[in-house]
């Protein structure tokens, strides 16, 4: 961006360069053009000074031109690209003929570009910046699929009393799972294993009543105890039988066991659509 004024002096002209940019002057490139005349009674005419800034890129703006020139390669169109800014970074939503299959299978493809982007846009400084690349409402769609499945998978886990695994999913989708399966009353959700086959388990909290055992194994129990080799009974005196608890079981397998514990990005306290990159 460059423009040119006039002024009696060439600082008066270089202040109102830097008022017009709105930037202090130092991010300003002066040229002067005419400088005042010194003259018999006195300075003669004024100064002209051209002014070029050139308004530095933000990370949205490189993560931007990074996806579009990565698309292009891919042989894409060169998508429209419309930059929304959030709390923690910004929405990236692409358009155009055939942009749609960027997505890919379960929006693995949009997904790995959205990871390069934010490694691309992040790299000036440490200050991280969220980038999140979406096209064609994929998000909401699959938001929405995600929250189904969760319930889903949640009544199930309630029904049968077994730990309910999912496919392994990214951080975004995690969120969504646990948001998810929080409303849902008596059950609970964690997440183990490393990325990229980190997924997330649904449990019931709820104690399933104790079903009595085998009925056949207790029944012939009963014969072997109460029955004798005469065919009459033995005398059980005035012994009372305790009531029998079922005894809390711990249902979980060794596999489930040996997982670490969740980490930081799946407490359901974090904000955001995608955790931290650590590099």
């Amino acid at each position: 961006m460059k423009q040119t004024v006039t002024a009696k002096t060439v600082e008066e002209a270089k202040a109102k360069l830097s008022a017009e940019f709105g930037v202090p002057e130092l991010e300003i490139t002066f040229t002067v053009l005419e400088e005042p005349k010194k003259g018999l009674f006195g300075m003669k005419g004024e100064a002209k000074v051209e002014g070029e800034y050139t308004k530095p890129l933000t990370k949205a703006d490189i993560a931007a031109s990074y996806v579009s020139d990565i698309m292009v390669a891919m042989g894409y169109v060169k998508p429209t690209i419309t930059i929304t800014e959030t709390e923690e970074g910004a929405v990236l939503d692409l358009s155009g003929e055939g942009v749609d299959g960027i997505i890919g299978r379960r929006g693995e493809t949009i997904d790995s570009l959205q990871y390069l982007a934010s490694l691309a846009c992040n790299k000036q400084d440490k200050e991280f910046y969220r980038i999140t690349l979406d096209c064609d409402g994929f998000r909401a769609r699959r938001k929405v699929q995600l929250e189904e499945l969760a319930r889903k998978m949640a009544e199930k886990a309630k029904r049968t009393g077994r730990t309910m695994s999912l496919e392994p999913m990214n951080p975004y989708e995690r969120r969504i799972i646990h948001a998810a399966v929080s409303e849902v009353e008596g059950c609970t959700s964690r997440s183990v294993g490393e990325d990229p086959y980190r997924k997330v388990l649904i449990s019931s909290t709820e104690r399933r009543p104790y079903s009595g055992g085998n009925r056949r194994y207790n029944n012939s129990r009963n014969d072997r105890g109460g029955n004798n080799r005469n065919g009459g009974y033995r005398k059980q005196g005035n012994r009372r039988r305790e009531d029998f608890k079922a005894r809390s079981l711990d249902i979980s397998s060794s596999f489930e066991k040996d997982y670490k514990k969740p980490k930081p990005e799946d407490d359901m306290g974090s904000t955001g659509l995608y955790s931290k990159i650590e590099f």
